[in-house]
């Protein structure tokens, strides 16, 4: 049974696991020859996404709930996240290595991110909506709270459509280990600084865009 100590040494090699769906028990380790990076700072927000920032009833909240978010991600029909998975990232919740942004929108549940942490990496495991934008917001949001925080890697393991318009890119294998080295040497923590306000990542966003 892997444990968490076992899935950290993993992720600084530059593996990660995943199952085949909720139901199959076995993990597979995954080293893809193309990996999915985001800019840290710098995801790339529409239009249409800043005007709805803007408007307002937008909030963000670190580790408040790590089981909804986990819990979330996992409830689809089509899912990696099995139970020794589940058992896993509590685990490393609990020791301070996995962590959860949720997104609210008029004090409701709007979606979120959860992730692994280590050195000034962030493995970022899975995302989710309640509403409409709600995981591109929980995106902005741990964008800017890694770059506040010191953090130098957001690894997305593989690109998606959704990823790539929010800046997201495909490096190879050999890319990705040097960039995680460099991650792996430096120290980060989520705890650094505060979350900004949703005036503050707008502002931030428009400011540098």
């Amino acid at each position: 049974m892997l444990t968490p100590a076992q899935l950290l040494k993993g992720y600084a090699r530059g593996v990660f696991p995943m199952a085949e769906s909720a139901y199959d028990p076995r993990l597979y380790w995954y080293d893809p020859p193309l990996r999915g990076i985001l800019p840290v700072g710098r995801v790339h927000a529409s239009r249409s996404l800043l005007r709805d920032l803007r408007r307002g009833g937008w909030s963000a909240h670190l580790d408040c709930d790590f089981g909804h978010v986990l819990d979330a991600c996992a409830d689809r029909e089509a899912t990696w996240i099995n139970a020794p998975l589940m058992r896993l990232y509590h685990q490393l919740h609990r020791a301070g290595h996995a962590h959860a942004l949720e997104v609210r929108h008029d004090g409701a549940f709007a979606g979120g991110i959860f992730g692994v942490t280590l050195g000034a990496a962030f493995f970022g495991e899975s995302m989710v909506s309640a509403r409409t934008n709600g995981s591109k917001m929980a995106l902005l949001w741990m964008s800017s709270h890694l770059k506040r925080c010191g953090f130098t890697l957001f690894d997305t393991q593989f690109l998606t459509p959704h990823l790539a318009r929010m800046g997201g890119q495909e490096i190879p294998r050999d890319q990705y280990h040097r960039l995680l080295a460099r991650a792996l040497a430096r120290h980060a923590s989520l705890s650094a600084h505060p979350l900004p306000s949703a005036d503050q990542l707008w502002q931030e966003i428009t400011q540098t865009s």
